[in-house]
């Protein structure tokens, strides 16, 4: 059973990888701002998996 912090950090999940996916497929992807997103990503999935 889900919680609601939960399913609030698998939706700002989602919306990072959608960014990045966004990002990355530009002419000329922003390294900075990947970088940023991908560790903001990544701290989300560790919260979640400690859940």
């Amino acid at each position: 059973m889900q919680t609601t912090h939960q399913q609030a950090l698998e939706t700002k999940h989602a919306a990072l990888e959608s960014r990045i996916a966004d990002e990355t497929h530009r002419p000329l992807p922003n390294a900075a701002l990947l970088y940023d997103l991908k560790r903001k990503k990544l701290k989300l999935k560790e919260e979640l998996n400690g859940l």
